[in-house]
């Protein structure tokens, strides 16, 4: 199956942007009322010299707008002088109109009043318009790549006495913003700004629908800033993110990441930006604005900097312009974009696929936001064990319809799926597919247990469950040993889990086989992982929710999941083009449309590491050399390798 690739287009053309969300040192929001252009240029062209072409730009609102009816042209006037500071750096930008959320506070216009943001007809006019003349004068300018609409607007536009806006309002807004962009002469490509972080993403409502908003905008925007207990989550939640943003169908951007020098090392913050860049490429981005230019300490006395200090710190350079950690790892990334040509490859297709469940993306009848959160958290501890097997992955979603011709469907901790998915799976392990669930009875007393038809039918089994009660795992950890060959796994070896979840999650599903092969036991003997043969192919079972209980846990990556699926792929016939035994290094390939391909590896290991890939070729650094059959990664490194066909 095809996995995102998408690139945002300019005039027919692919493009890739690399750059900073920019706020000058001069006044951070209040730059404008503090502008000076030989600051900016300056600012400017260290970006330069480190190989990034764009910015992000923020028309602070109150500041833009400061009536109604009235645009301030001085401000306007300093934007454009801006905007020629780019044309003469070879750079271009992305304005941002309405600007009244920004790092840990919101302002207002004096003259909105408390009015809706969205739904208030007055003001929604006025902020049209205010786009619209924005727009007109600026839209000829060559240093012009993007506009996006807002910036964090679930932050600034909430309504009051009410968590979230609804979808409707929200996407009404959008699209007269939209409408607005392109009657003021904007060709350029639009987004909305607001982080991508609706339900389909997240599994939390917050009015921004990925889904819909895709109907209207030209790319989807992540903005990223996890805070994990494991650092293996903690370096691929951007990734994760970028593949599920991908719903809309655009192409995603990495639109602000990024940390405070404050929480980080220096060497962290290196290590934290090199492993953002490349993961989120590998999981299908073409862009990425880090989150921020410059360090603001001299505005320490300034809001929202007198009150988030950690704020003056994300600068990508200090307050004196000089290169940090993550300025430097990006100027390394934009030479890898350059190698490997990145508008014109694409990530190698995938035999493999995540069913992503409705109950993730969807408020159904009495579902729950506990649902949703544990279908998120299971499906990305998957992910990461995706990534530890060197499988490929892509994301199927019910709300699309299951794509069929799958290799092998995973279906980690799967409580909840629709009737006819279950009806499709059945039929694809007949065509030859292998289909694994992991059980899980939910984290909540609704219904408790899985909600799948036909359970002891798909997979060859007889389930012992009583109504109303669960089956408590009492051990802290799962021991489960194989009991014959499966795919890698060969009978005697033992794979463990560590146990976690609540009172309702915390539990195993007890089984006797019928149809089913019983492939491996628990340390009392009990079935944990079947086999059951279905027409041309197989569904597998494992009873325990072994990624749910993963994802409760803290510094828990890498874990043994990594080799069930590892041996799920083999059992499934899963091509692999690249294969690293070691679950610390992360490895895909991307493809060049000239038939070049380019194989990544990234560590995850604290240490340096030398190890031995498997490979459909031989590697060869970028840029030539020798070949190499051994590849040395340093401290959470990457590299990246030509894959050459074998004579």
């Amino acid at each position: 199956m095809r996995r995102n690739s998408s690139k945002v287009e300019v005039a027919g053309r692919p493009v890739s942007w690399l750059g900073a969300n920019f706020w000058s040192r001069t006044g951070g929001p209040l730059m404008w009322r503090n502008y000076d252009g030989r600051v900016v240029r300056d600012e400017l062209a260290v970006l330069a010299e480190h190989g990034l072409r764009q910015t992000r730009s923020f028309f602070y609102w109150p500041d833009f707008h400061p009536t109604p009816d009235t645009v301030d042209e001085e401000k306007v006037a300093h934007f454009r002088d801006f905007l020629d500071a780019h044309a003469e750096h070879g750079m271009s930008s992305i304005p941002t109109f309405v600007v009244g959320h920004m790092s840990g506070e919101n302002w207002d216009p004096s003259w909105r009043g408390g009015r809706d943001l969205y739904a208030d007809v007055w003001l929604v006019a006025r902020q049209a318009w205010f786009v619209e003349q924005m727009v007109r004068r600026t839209h000829g300018h060559e240093a012009v790549a993007a506009w996006l609409i807002s910036n964090e607007m679930p932050i600034y536009g909430r309504r009051r006495g009410e968590p979230v806006a609804p979808t409707a309002d929200v996407t009404s807004w959008v699209a007269l913003m939209v409408q607005a962009v392109r009657a003021g002469g904007g060709t350029q490509p639009v987004s909305t700004g607001d982080g991508a972080w609706g339900i389909e993403v997240t599994g939390v409502d917050n009015g921004f629908s990925v889904r819909q908003l895709g109907d209207l905008v030209d790319f989807t925007g992540p903005h990223v800033y996890p805070a994990e207990s494991d650092q293996v989550r903690q370096h691929l939640a951007a990734a994760f993110v970028c593949e599920l943003a991908a719903v809309g169908g655009r192409p995603v951007v990495l639109e602000e990441f990024g940390l405070s020098s404050d929480a980080a090392s220096e060497a962290g913050q290196g290590h934290y930006y090199r492993q953002v860049l490349h993961t989120s490429l590998l999981a299908g981005a073409t862009g990425w604005i880090a989150w921020n230019n410059s360090d603001y300490d001299n505005l320490y006395a300034q809001d929202p900097y007198r009150h988030h200090p950690f704020e003056m710190h994300f600068g990508i350079t200090d307050d004196a312009g000089r290169p940090k950690a993550a300025l430097r790892e990006l100027a390394a990334f934009a030479r890898v974009l350059d190698d490997v040509d990145v508008t014109r490859v694409r990530r190698e297709d995938a035999d493999a696929a995540f069913v992503v469940t409705a109950y993730l993306e969807r408020d159904l009848p009495f579902s729950t936001e506990s649902d949703r959160r544990l279908a998120f958290g299971a499906l990305r501890q998957g992910y990461l064990a995706a990534r530890e097997a060197s499988l490929p992955v892509g994301f199927t979603r019910e709300e699309d319809g299951v794509e069929r011709g799958a290799r092998l469907y995973l279906l980690p901790s799967a409580k909840q799926l629709l009737a006819p998915t279950w009806r499709l799976l059945r039929e694809q392990a007949g065509c030859g597919a292998v289909v694994y669930m992991s059980y899980c009875a939910g984290d909540n007393t609704y219904h408790r247990g899985p909600w799948h038809p036909k359970l002891d039918e798909i997979f060859g089994v007889e389930h012992q469950l009583r109504y109303g009660l669960n089956d408590p795992i009492a051990e802290d950890e799962v021991e489960v040993t194989f009991t014959e060959d499966f795919g890698s796994l060969r009978t005697g070896d033992v794979l463990r889990f560590a146990v976690a979840g609540n009172e309702h999650s915390r539990c195993y599903l007890p089984v006797v086989a019928r149809d089913a092969k019983v492939v491996a036991v628990d340390g009392a003997g009990r079935p944990a992982l079947l086999r059951n043969a279905v027409g041309r192919g197989a569904t597998v079972l494992c009873t325990y929710p072994i990624e749910h209980m993963a994802a409760e846990r803290p510094r828990v990556n890498p874990e043994d999941t990594y080799r069930l699926y590892d041996a799920l792929a083999e059992e499934a016939g899963v091509r692999r083009t690249l294969v690293v035994d070691d679950p610390r290094v992360c490895t895909d390939v991307l493809e060049h449309e000239d038939g070049r391909r380019f194989a990544w590896f990234v560590s995850q290991h604290d240490e340096p590491l030398t190890f031995e890939p498997r490979s459909v070729g031989t590697l060869r650094p970028l840029g030539g050399g020798d070949a190499t059959a051994m590849v040395t990664l340093a401290s959470y490194g990457v590299r990246v390798y030509e894959l050459k066909e074998a004579l």
